[in-house]
């Protein structure tokens, strides 16, 4: 039988060589290649076909959570399990939004990773259970990418977006001084709206000014 085939992201080298020497300890799984940054993993898609990717949130280049939302749209059925040494509330909506299936806490690496790796494999959503308390399935599906209606608090990254946005910038000029794809840059675009509820740029600028993200001009 073929090997589930799994592709590592992380730019700590040591990290990834200790999280590829327990997989290889398991039966049947297989790290076909290691890569450290986020343009590195979306090049090494292109000439290979894992079945899942363990990718780390933060890493240079493109972050991990952007280089879900490019995975997610160009192979649908790849797996994509997040590495975070993050507990917050925020970061794991981000990448349940995302589209992502798992989210592991580097702390819980050494005795969740065969159980991550076995949920999200068998197609479950995966959550380290450090940050489980109080979080339900439903709150975790309804975060779920393109489910629902429901308007949230903007990320981070979609607060620094929306600013460019109403400074004018097209989604272009922003990919590239954000270093990301345009793919990327439409995504966040279109959760910005989706969760404001607003589409006209008057409406955006005015939620802008209202919330602090710009300074209202004399």
């Amino acid at each position: 039988m073929k090997p589930y085939q799994i592709i590592l992201a992380d730019d700590h080298a040591i990290l990834r060589q200790g999280i590829r020497k327990i997989i290889e300890e398991g039966n049947g799984l297989e790290v076909i290649a290691e890569v450290g940054d986020g343009l590195e993993l979306l090049n090494a898609l292109k000439g290979k076909k894992p079945d899942m990717v363990i990718v780390d949130i933060s890493m240079p280049k493109i972050r991990g959570i952007e280089a879900a939302i490019e995975m997610k749209d160009l192979y649908p059925r790849l797996k994509v399990l997040i590495l975070s040494m993050h507990k917050s509330k925020e970061y794991l909506i981000q990448a349940i939004s995302a589209g992502v299936d798992g989210y592991l806490l580097k702390e819980d690496t050494d005795e969740e990773l065969f159980t991550a790796i076995e949920t999200v494999r068998n197609g479950e959503i995966y959550l380290s259970p450090n940050i489980t308390s109080g979080l339900t399935k439903a709150f975790i599906t309804s975060f779920r990418r393109g489910a629902g209606s429901r308007v949230d608090p903007l990320t981070t990254r979609e607060k620094e977006i929306l600013k460019l946005i109403v400074e004018g910038y097209t989604s272009k000029d922003i990919s590239e001084m954000l270093h990301i794809s345009l793919r990327t840059t439409q995504h966040h675009r279109a959760n910005i709206q989706k969760k404001l509820m607003i589409k006209k740029m008057p409406d955006l600028v005015k939620y802008a000014m209202d919330n602090g993200y710009i300074t209202n001009p004399e």
